[in-house]
């Protein structure tokens, strides 16, 4: 369990407020609501146990004690004494950022002095690239060891190249198949957004016997075999993680298969229409998978070697 983070009742006040200004505003899921309680307890913790040391008696914490520079040493502490990665750090910055932009148009502080903070830059990887042979080996061990939901869900994935919670979200009304084409509904992505993604000849052919299988009234596409309702993220990262060690992949995610999804499609289709199918925001997210190895960079100088 994470640490709890103590803060003073002032503090857990203000950010109270905040988050239930969210909620009632904005169409943010659970999880995203929980991080930024989080982010802001901790700037909290640090600013009232920090700035209460500088001065006689208690700090408490309210949007209007808060400059730039106290931001700024916030964020050396993260980086020099927490050790954080550049992307946590952040993503806890642009939580405060959020926070006091939020203030300042509710007239809690004058002026947004975490407007002028800079994030950290961030070196860009790519996600890794699952070979052919990785692929065959977990279909191969999942087609050996596996129940139809699972090998189902797998190809799904490989397939659509829809994120964990996406297919836990699907509904077995979110599937239309047709002679020759299909699509999926995908009704809960990223910051909610709807959109349609295509079924290839592979996955309709695995769906159309898996659909008929299904026991009557069920409602989810791949509900969990305990319960019978919506399989959890942690559930369809276990499924992914037992065929993996099964078939000798140490180390692959379920977000892998994403990741192998979007490598592959970028070698043949354009990828504004990449972009659409797997509900990126910015063709930037998209471009991580045409991005060269240096592997591939190697290859394309070996071209032109006189011996």
């Amino acid at each position: 369990m994470p640490k709890l983070v103590m803060v003073s009742a002032q503090a857990e006040d203000c950010i109270s407020e905040f988050i239930q200004s969210l909620s009632e505003n904005e169409d943010l899921n659970q999880k995203t609501l929980r991080e930024y309680t989080s982010d802001l307890r901790n700037f909290a913790h640090w600013f009232e146990e920090t700035w209460s040391i500088h001065r006689e008696g208690t700090m408490f914490f309210h949007p209007s004690e808060i400059i730039t520079p106290i931001i700024v040493q916030y964020r050396e502490y993260l980086q020099k004494i927490r050790c954080l990665k550049p992307a946590t750090v952040n993503r806890r910055l642009n939580t405060l950022k959020r926070y006091f932009y939020w203030a300042a148009c509710q007239g809690l502080v004058s002026i947004d002095y975490s407007k002028p903070i800079k994030l950290i830059p961030e070196k860009k990887t790519s996600p890794r690239q699952m070979t052919d042979k990785e692929e065959a080996a977990l279909m191969v061990t999942a087609e050996k060891h596996g129940t139809v939901r699972d090998r189902t869900l797998l190809l799904m994935m490989l397939h659509t190249g829809l994120r964990s919670m996406e297919v836990c979200n699907l509904t077995v009304k979110d599937v239309t198949i047709g002679k020759r084409s299909g699509h999926i509904t995908v009704r809960a992505g990223k910051r909610n957004k709807q959109r349609e993604v295509p079924l290839n000849s592979t996955v309709r052919t695995a769906l159309e016997p898996y659909l008929a299988s299904l026991p009557h009234g069920c409602e989810y596409l791949f509900p969990s075999e305990k319960t019978g309702g919506r399989l959890n993220e942690r559930a369809l990262r276990h499924i992914v993680e037992k065929y993996s060690r099964l078939a000798g992949l140490n180390g692959l995610s379920a977000h892998d298969l994403r990741h192998r999804f979007g490598y592959v499609m970028s070698e043949k289709t354009p990828l504004h229409r990449l972009s659409q199918i797997m509900g990126h925001d910015s063709l930037n997210t998209t471009m991580v998978y045409v991005r060269a190895t240096r592997a591939d960079l190697q290859s394309e100088v070996e071209k032109i070697a006189w011996q």
